[in-house]
């Protein structure tokens, strides 16, 4: 993944959600971000898959109602205590590899690009 000058790696799981991601890739477009989330809208649309309502730093994910790719790399506005959690349920697809401290440099509108590396 890159946004801006930052590039990270991404280790996908085995779920069906993350294998209709893989299908679909190339994708760019422009971040949101949401407390210590960045998310974006992308071409998958998948129900919930083994949803989970608090997720781990690194994590990556699938938000069904938004249709969006997640970055998990701190606490959000729906957050209580030191948990991470999403707006509502998401299907985890994977997890960053590498220093999730780079991803507080990414702003709302910032172009962001996932690319497969095989």
């Amino acid at each position: 993944m890159h946004c801006g000058n930052i590039s990270v790696t991404a280790i996908l799981n085995d779920s069906t959600t993350a294998r209709k991601l893989w299908d679909v890739l190339p994708i760019e477009t422009k971040a949101t971000t949401w407390g210590g989330e960045i998310y974006f809208t992308i071409p998958v649309n998948m129900d919930e898959e083994n949803s989970k309502t608090t997720v781990s730093a690194g994590d990556i994910a699938y938000w069904p109602p938004g249709r969006a790719f997640c970055i998990f790399f701190g606490i959000t506005p729906a957050s209580i205590g030191d948990e991470i959690r999403p707006a509502s349920p998401v299907n985890i697809i994977g997890r960053i590899e590498g220093d999730l401290k780079i991803f507080k440099n990414v702003i709302t509108g910032m172009r962001v690009r996932i690319t497969r590396c095989d």
